[in-house]
């Protein structure tokens, strides 16, 4: 008999050349380990520990059990959702938004930033993409086959980008400018004028700026992260991607809003009606109790945050790495010991010698390697204990 021949699909060249997102390699590596007995503990990926409110849990509970809200649901949210955007915008930030045009509900803010660059770049476009950055600024830009132009976040400028820097011929190109504040992975805040100068920026060579703002509600030592719609004028330039994954601890139940420039927002919305089909009525419904209800319950969840923080600032520096203190988000960036460059194998050594997983810093461009960064959502006794390893480590290695 004649043997079949094998076939072989290619996949479409716009993705050819990526690889797996890092934390799915790392879990192949994770339970390699496991299962040779070794005690792993992750402060490596940003997934909040904490559950939500009770009043959020019911409310879906609650929800879920009647009869009428199990059909599909308005794709872009619920009026009464989008809604209830408008009202935490107005009430956190004195922003008014148009709940009907100038909000969208997403499944998860990462959805809406991958989006958005489809919806807006052509082959051969320019998108400013900071770096270090969230890495799907750049992955979105290039599979949408626009041209990436990366703008360094250093240490010496507080980890803002320097937007004069940006070269004239290039700000001119350039249709997105991405930006990130409170910030992933270093920490770092913006304040209210330097959103004024990007604004400004923006303005002047006609750019969108994307903001990713899912951490504006964590923060520490009484500061208070600002929304760049808080600029006068700002929704002309400015489209604000938000998430209720880390405000309210629901990352898995995977709910976003994309608020601002409304002609943006509506072809957000144009695309995610040819590709999904919203969200189950009952989510909608929770999230509506977390926006609108009592939000004081955030300010301990915080304290619990602060805390874990300053284990791990404790412990980072009796282990000799030097570190700033972040005022805000869920991630301490750290720089490695100055006899070691290598982020990747830095990581890699210390997993494989504590058990102690964390992020290398060149995961998130050029300029994040000889960092690392860790992760505050995991259990407050499994960070001390993360650390105490990490002390010991280099003690011993030194």
């Amino acid at each position: 008999m004649t043997a079949t021949p094998s076939i072989s699909f290619q996949p479409a060249d716009r993705i050819a050349g990526f690889k797996p997102y890092f934390f799915a390699s790392l879990a192949q590596k994770l339970a390699a380990l496991k299962a040779r007995g070794v005690d792993i503990i992750r402060i490596d990926m940003g997934s909040p520990d904490l559950p939500p409110t009770e009043a959020i849990i019911n409310t879906l509970i609650e929800s879920a059990r009647r009869k009428d809200t199990h059909g599909y649901t308005p794709n872009g949210g619920t009026l009464e959702f989008r809604q209830a955007i408008a009202e935490y915008y107005q009430k956190r930030f004195q922003v008014a938004l148009d709940p009907q045009t100038e909000t969208l509900a997403l499944i998860g803010s990462k959805e809406g930033l991958f989006n958005l660059s489809q919806v807006l770049l052509n082959p051969g476009d320019l998108t400013l993409v900071p770096d270090p950055g969230y890495p799907v600024y750049k992955a979105g830009s290039e599979i949408a086959g626009a041209e990436v132009f990366l703008f360094p976040l250093i240490k010496e400028n507080g980890f803002l980008p320097d937007l004069k820097a940006i070269p004239e011929e290039i700000a001119r190109r350039a249709k997105i400018l991405w930006l990130n504040y409170p910030n992933n992975p270093t920490g770092a805040i913006a304040s209210l004028r330097f959103f004024e100068e990007a604004v400004e920026f923006a303005r002047r060579y006609q750019i969108l700026i994307a903001h990713d703002a899912p951490y504006v509600d964590i923060c520490f030592d009484g500061y208070r992260a600002p929304s760049i719609l808080e600029v006068p004028g700002a929704k002309e330039v400015v489209i604000e991607f938000n998430s209720l994954s880390k405000t309210y601890n629901m990352a898995g139940w995977r709910l976003g809003m994309a608020v601002g420039n409304a002609q943006v927002v509506k072809y957000l919305h144009t695309y995610k009606s040819q590709m999904d089909t919203s969200h189950f009525a009952p989510v909608f419904e929770a999230g509506i109790q977390a926006l609108t209800g009592d939000q004081t319950w955030l300010e301990e969840r915080n304290k619990i945050y602060q805390e874990r923080r300053d284990i791990v600032l404790a412990g980072l520096r009796e282990a000799g790495l030097a570190v700033d203190t972040p005022p805000a988000a869920i991630y301490v960036w750290a720089r490695l010991p100055d006899d070691e460059k290598d982020s990747i194998a830095f990581c890699n050594r210390m997993l494989e010698e504590t058990g102690v997983s964390t992020t290398p810093g060149i995961v998130y461009g050029e300029f994040g390697e000889g960092y690392l960064r860790i992760s505050l959502g995991t259990p407050t006794e499994r960070i001390k204990e993360a650390m105490q390893r990490i002390v010991a480590w280099r003690k011993a290695n030194r």
